[in-house]
């Protein structure tokens, strides 16, 4: 493979339009796919060949990058694209999948063939499109210098943590932190209006003190106008807390935050906010 391996992304959603754009900005040939066609073509625009169907994506690929939504959805792409897959080809599986769903990821790289490293991101729509990403990748060591390139495109830091799915991992343990904050905002605010004070009072009480975040002000804010364009879907949050439990569970911890905060995202979701932002949690309250 040469020094500018040839990428093939599947998944072009709020994240991945982002992504391909600064692959391509970094001069790595780009082929994508994207089950709604019409979401891949303005990537022509950037010199991406978009493609047909996953096989026809991967065709010619020296290293194949996933950025869908669930495991089964990885999973069903992959298997389409094995006709097109070539020799000596890495997996870059940067999806949120879970535990288990990164360990039948990783049998599934076996079975095809394919060097696979697990390497989901920190980071919302606008880190993508920045090239802002932190990406927790884990894999063999002898695939990190073939995958570079591509990391350098997408983020600002690439933190290795191993050499199985420990990327996945940090990825639940630092998702389950977003969602703390996250809930505790919607709480905060919601507590201040029912003693009759106005919300901003909080964030303007814990701007710039040792208790404030960016997200703090940026999440708070965006509840008060009720602007929820997503830079997260509030579905894909409502699905990666139900990953983080399940990881609990089978490491015997509680996590009682994130259970109080997937009953707030499910009730957003039953209202109808599913493919707003995330910050419609406050909705809920």
């Amino acid at each position: 493979m040469s020094d500018q391996p040839t990428v093939a992304l599947l998944g072009i959603g709020t994240m991945g339009d982002g992504m391909a754009r600064n692959i391509a900005g970094a001069g790595l040939p780009l082929r994508v796919w994207n089950r709604t066609r019409s979401k891949a073509e303005p990537l022509a625009d950037v010199g991406a060949v978009v493609a047909a169907d996953p096989a026809e994506a991967v065709r010619g690929a020296d290293v194949v990058v996933t950025m869908l939504f669930d495991t089964d959805s990885v999973e069903t792409a992959m298997r389409e694209a094995r006709d097109g897959l070539g020799d000596d080809v890495v997996w870059v599986q940067q999806a949120t999948v879970g535990v288990p769903g990164a360990e039948r990821l990783a049998r599934l790289a076996d079975e095809l063939g394919l060097g696979y490293v697990d390497a989901p991101v920190l980071g919302t729509k606008k880190p993508a499109a920045d090239g802002a990403l932190v990406i927790l990748a884990s894999g063999p060591e002898d695939l990190r210098d073939r995958v570079t390139p591509v990391f350098e495109a997408i983020g600002q830091r690439t933190l290795w943590v191993g050499t199985g799915q420990q990327g996945t991992r940090l990825k639940l343990v630092a998702n389950s932190w977003v969602l703390t904050v996250l809930e505790g905002i919607a709480e905060a605010l919601t507590f201040a209006k029912a003693l009759d004070l106005d919300p901003r009072l909080f964030l303007e009480a814990v701007k710039g003190g040792a208790m404030d975040a960016p997200y703090v002000g940026l999440k708070g804010a965006a509840m008060l106008e009720g602007e929820f364009a997503p830079a997260f879907a509030l579905d894909g949050a409502a699905k990666d807390a139900a990953l983080m439990r399940e990881a609990a569970e089978q490491a015997g911890v509680d996590v009682p935050i994130v259970e109080v905060a997937q009953r707030y995202l499910d009730r957003a979701s039953a209202d109808g906010h599913g493919a707003d932002d995330m910050a419609a949690i406050f909705l809920a309250h």
